[in-house]
């Protein structure tokens, strides 16, 4: 008789998961790498978003405001969409070099611990 789980259940699979993850999962290194990411990605998340719904409430009740005229036909709803395309290549560059100084290290850090880990994991695999 066959069971009903199947093996793509997330139940048996997380089941059969390697315990040297859950070590990974509870140390202070890996705590302090989401704790970095987050300290990033969740303020520049919020600004980027608020900044451009800004542009989004401005276009639709503001429309005498971002119909002025800047320079000949560039107007301030052109200037702003514009710096909407800026904003995002301006965050992927801080994020960049974020992840390199600060998140990186630690990450390379982890990852050495989980090689030697898993190598000394029953059967001696390496679980990447």
């Amino acid at each position: 008789m066959s069971s009903d789980l199947s093996p793509h259940d997330p139940n048996v699979v997380a089941a059969r998961h390697d315990p040297v993850y859950d070590d990974l999962h509870a140390s202070a290194e890996f705590a302090e790498l989401k704790r970095r990411y987050r300290g990033f990605a969740f303020p520049a998340t919020a600004a980027f978003l608020v900044w451009y719904l800004t542009y989004v409430v401005l276009s639709m009740w503001a429309g005498g405001f971002m119909s002025k005229q800047v320079v000949g036909n560039i107007n301030v709803a052109l200037v702003l969409g514009l710096l909407q395309f800026a904003t995002t290549f301006v965050i992927a560059w801080l994020y960049s070099n974020y992840s390199t100084k600060r998140l990186d290290p630690l990450a390379r850090e982890l990852d050495e611990r989980f090689v030697s880990l898993s190598k000394g994991a029953p059967g001696g695999k390496d679980l990447r």
